[in-house]
């Protein structure tokens, strides 16, 4: 729904951010493929959070936060081919807040596979898709620009969880009763 008495102003600054969130959540693949801690450092707020569900380790404050991408199994992940792939975010602006809901697939390489050749591009044995998960991104502007001040992925796997990622990017547009 677009806001229709918004000045110029206004309007340019929603480009502008929505501009900057784009690039925030695309560096992710690209920080956490080479283990770019300096950029996770630099990307979440001194106190943000990255909750990876009640099955896999997650990270309070910017530092361990960074920290994790440099730790032996997220550096055996990287060394075997990791490749994060993530879809387009849904961004809802509210002041200096943000909150961006998107989708994140993790491939591998297939190693077990037999090469396949695709004319002009070689041979590969290809990837599979190792987990596909729901994002939710919930920034804030700061002196320096946009910043994650937590972030929530859950397993899209049937369960409740990863719908109410989903349903909460919607809300807005749901019909009042």
């Amino acid at each position: 729904m677009i806001e229709r008495n918004r000045t110029l102003e206004q309007r340019i600054r929603a480009i502008e951010d929505r501009l900057e969130i784009y690039n925030l959540i695309a560096g992710h693949p690209p920080s956490a493929d080479t283990g770019a801690d300096y950029y996770a450092e630099a990307i979440y707020t001194e106190d943000g959070v990255f909750d990876r569900g009640p099955d896999l380790s997650g990270a309070s404050g910017n530092t361990a936060i960074a920290a994790s991408l440099k730790s032996p199994g997220h550096q055996a992940a990287i060394a075997g081919g990791l490749a994060h792939f993530t879809g387009l975010p849904y961004i809802e602006l509210d002041g200096d807040r943000a909150t961006v809901t998107s989708y994140l697939q993790i491939l591998a390489p297939h190693k077990s596979s037999e090469p396949i050749e695709v004319p002009n591009h070689g041979a590969s044995r290809g990837y599979h898709i190792h987990r596909v998960v729901t994002n939710r991104w919930e920034l804030l502007r700061t002196a320096t620009g946009w910043k994650i001040k937590r972030r929530t992925i859950r397993p899209v796997d049937g369960t409740e969880p990863s719908r109410e990622i989903l349903r909460g990017a919607l809300r807005r547009y749901e019909r009042q009763a």
